[in-house]
């Protein structure tokens, strides 16, 4: 059992100073005036900031494997263990349109990790079934149009590890849309040449959120609209966004989520160094680009995202960790559990100083020495 005293965090839209924080089975228990039974250990947070562990739902690799390239068990535990030192306490492993053989391969370890899992909640599939004109980073060869079987094939094979799924919705049937979200898939809408109409439609169907806003798909025109703009008149339609400063502009992200509010959250799209098969990403400066010169995946961690967005983009904090935390969790169906400081929520949390630096990860209610 532990307790965290001494901390400020933020209950119901106010940053509290002067409560404790009981944990133990892995949850928090209790919020107290300060008083500590006896029995817990004691964490002093020196008057710095608890806040919920990130979760980032789109991330390809890390600690020096991406995934796709390297799909074993071994590969996603590493990765696991990378986040879990940057303070990301819940993730979905990403896998970009590939072959249907590394798409197995990926299903199949994640599938036997889930066994020994500790932060990762399951697989991203972005792509194949986006549309060309707006593919991005992603290998043009592999992308084609979904059909029922084929998903079916893919959820049944996938045994629930699937997640989330990136789609181009004006390729697909709606058939497909239907038989995903009936199947309790998160869709989102990305790598899509849709118009407002098209992705409009998309989102009136069911398909809940949007992949990497701005990025790899028809932009805001003054006569053609574009998705963005369905997204912003949308009532429920939610967005992820990457906040490095080179995918979006900070400025951008910066109206965005005035406009979209709880309904933008952050993503890091995140990749590592690769020389492997057909995503081999290179580092220039604090971005990824293919041999090409493409941009593809970012540097990004997610507490990096968090300061940028209240760094440069004029989002105060509570907003910020909200987007890296609460947003996505409840995008997944996880908001009952994750993204609060609040009793019977998981007890995975970070303490971070004054300047957001990151100073200790609590996952299930237990340090984490990095």
């Amino acid at each position: 059992m532990v307790a965290v005293s001494n901390s400020r965090f933020f209950k119901e839209n106010q940053l509290i100073a002067n409560e404790t924080v009981l944990l133990a089975k892995g949850k928090i228990i209790a919020l107290t005036d300060g008083t500590i039974p006896n029995g817990y250990e004691v964490i002093d947070a020196e008057q710095d900031y608890l806040v919920p562990g990130f979760v980032d739902l789109q991330i390809y690799g890390a600690g020096g494997k991406l995934f796709s390239a390297d799909p074993t068990v071994e590969s996603l535990t590493i990765i696991e263990e990378s986040l879990l030192r940057t303070g990301t306490t819940s993730f979905l492993a990403c896998i970009a349109t590939n072959t249907p053989e590394v798409f197995n391969a990926c299903i199949t370890a994640a599938k036997e990790h889930q066994k020994v899992s500790k932060n990762c909640l399951g697989l991203h599939l972005e792509g194949p079934f986006l549309n060309p004109k707006r593919k991005g980073a992603h290998v043009s060869a592999f992308i084609r149009k979904a059909t029922l079987d084929e998903i079916k094939a893919m959820l049944d094979f996938g045994d629930g590890v699937i997640k989330m799924m990136t789609i181009a919705p004006e390729l697909q049937d709606e058939k497909v849309i239907q038989y995903l979200l009936d199947n309790h898939i998160v869709v989102s809408l990305g790598h899509s040449d849709a118009s407002f109409e098209e992705a409009t439609k998309a989102y009136n169907l069911g398909i809940q959120t949007t992949t990497h806003l701005f990025n790899a798909m028809s932009s805001i025109h003054h006569r053609e609209p574009g998705i963005p703009t369905a997204v912003f008149n949308h009532d429920k339609a939610m967005a992820s966004i990457i906040a490095d400063g080179n995918h979006v502009d900070f400025e951008v992200i910066k109206f965005s989520q005035k406009l979209l509010k709880e309904r933008m959250f952050l993503i890091t799209d995140a990749v590592t160094e690769c020389s492997s098969g057909p995503y081999q990403h290179r580092l220039v400066g604090d971005k990824f680009v293919m041999p090409d010169g493409t941009l593809s995946g970012s540097s990004l961690t997610m507490l990096q995202a968090v300061k940028n967005c209240v760094n440069h983009c004029d989002i105060g904090l509570e907003d910020a960790l909200k987007m890296s935390s609460l947003y996505p969790a409840k995008l997944i169906g996880e908001d009952n559990l994750k993204g609060r400081i609040q009793s019977g929520y998981q007890a995975n949390m970070l303490v971070l100083d004054h300047e957001l630096n990151l100073k200790e990860v609590i996952f299930k209610g237990e340090l984490i020495h990095n």
